[in-house]
């Protein structure tokens, strides 16, 4: 993407700051984030960062292309508020793209969550069924209902990214995060620092890890294809947390046993392994994820 004017909400995150960094060396690039989990820092220079909420009025929506990756990203956020959870998650979306719309603006690129696909351990197709079962998957379906809507009754491209489990690592942007960090940056650091990172249950559960350049890319590829509908973005490979805390101590040579505890979330709502069938994103744009599982491995523990 080059030459573009675009608005990356939710900016200073950790996707997000990543997201914009990378469109700012050939794009004019505007940063909204109301700095609950993101910070500035994040930003490179030339992108114009502004303090806002995006349930507010007068967004900087006079853009090429809206990406909209702003939300409350965890199952404990919503279950703590869920009314501020909805109202983030549903109530910012609906009201970045109304007036994303309004100022002309029809391509817009979101983040949804793998999660609705539930517990599996074959890949998932986004056109299989999905179920809510946590408030954050309910605002995550609820999105993609209004964006179906934007879709159909204005004629817009709105695609929404289904991500799975990404990772960079605190060498990058996703420290700030603490504990809302992906597992994988907390256990390295742990790791690192001789302390034992602390797995639910047995350790068994499996991700499809995705490494953020990876879902950099697939976002981009997505709104210059000006997608419409739901792709996932995922590895189709999946890796237990046990083999994640095994292979960091290979990285870092050390040998620091994780410590097993109670899961906190209940198992009825937990969802134990995820994998992507990304299989319509490659078809309708060419991408597929360049950072194989032990490459990323090494970039999240090049710091120690």
């Amino acid at each position: 993407m080059h030459g573009k004017r675009v608005l990356v909400t939710g900016g200073a995150g950790f996707i997000g700051s990543n997201l914009a960094n990378h469109l700012a060396a050939d794009n004019d690039v505007i940063v909204v984030d109301n700095c609950y989990l993101g910070t500035p820092e994040n930003l490179v220079d030339e992108v114009d960062f502004r303090e806002q909420t995006v349930v507010g009025t007068d967004l900087p929506t006079d853009v090429d292309v809206v990406f909209h990756l702003a939300a409350l990203s965890s199952y404990a956020m919503h279950e703590d508020d869920p009314q501020q959870g909805a109202r983030v998650n549903v109530e910012g979306f609906v009201n970045t793209v109304e007036q994303a719309r309004e100022d002309g603006c029809d391509t817009v690129v979101y983040a949804t969550t793998s999660s609705i696909y539930g517990s599996r351990t074959e890949p998932s197709p986004e056109d299989m069924p999905v179920a809510v079962n946590t408030g954050y998957e309910a605002s995550k379906l609820a999105r993609e209902r209004y964006a179906e809507y934007f879709s159909n009754h204005y004629d817009m491209s709105v695609a929404g990214l289904r991500y799975f489990s990404v990772y960079q690592g605190y060498g990058g942007a996703e420290e700030h995060k603490g504990n809302y960090a992906n597992v994988i940056a907390q256990f390295a650091d742990d790791i690192a620092n001789g302390d034992s990172p602390k797995l639910y249950g047995d350790g068994a559960q499996t991700r499809d890890f995705t490494h953020v350049d990876d879902i950099v890319r697939g976002t981009v590829l997505a709104a210059e294809h000006e997608l419409d509908g739901i792709y996932n973005v995922g590895t189709g490979e999946r890796y237990s947390f046990n083999t994640v805390v095994e292979m960091l101590n290979d990285e870092l040579g050390t040998d620091v046993a994780p410590e097993y505890v109670e899961n906190p979330i209940p198992e009825s709502v937990y969802v134990h392994d995820t994998c992507a069938d990304a299989s319509k994103l490659t078809e309708a744009t060419g991408w597929e994820p360049e950072i194989d599982f032990e490459a990323g491995i090494e970039r999240v523990c090049a710091q120690y």
